[in-house]
């Protein structure tokens, strides 16, 4: 059974940065695409980023240049480093494990439990 964790989140002001991090079982990191989505209140759950086993990112363009998504294989973690973050940032961000680094839910099967991250204006 993959397990998935998720650390890092918290309050910033806008224009601030934080770094989530996503501690996964054992070679999970290195055999999968890994995912991160965020799901803001009343909202729907979507895809913010995603890196492929080969190390290929894809960003939703509403954080493109502003959101890194990073592996570090011996650590068996992935990181997303959120830059210039904007009020329209702030939800629960959940980090995923799959097979093919897509956008959409139904690719990854497995889910951590998410992280809060609130930007005040």
């Amino acid at each position: 059974q993959v397990q998935l964790v998720e650390s890092g989140g918290g309050l910033v002001q806008a224009g601030g940065s934080l770094r989530l991090s996503c501690a996964a079982s054992a070679r999970t990191v290195s055999t999968s695409a890994m995912g991160w989505f965020r799901q803001a209140p009343g909202k729907e759950r979507e895809f913010v980023a995603a890196i492929s086993w080969s190390g290929d990112p894809y960003y939703v363009d509403s954080v493109k240049g502003r959101f890194t998504i990073s592996r570090v294989y011996a650590k068996d973690t992935v990181y997303l480093q959120m830059n210039s973050l904007k009020p329209e940032d702030t939800a629960v961000y959940y980090c995923a494990a799959g097979t093919v680094p897509k956008t959409t839910i139904e690719a990854y099967h497995y889910w951590g439990q998410g992280t809060q991250v609130t930007v005040s204006s």
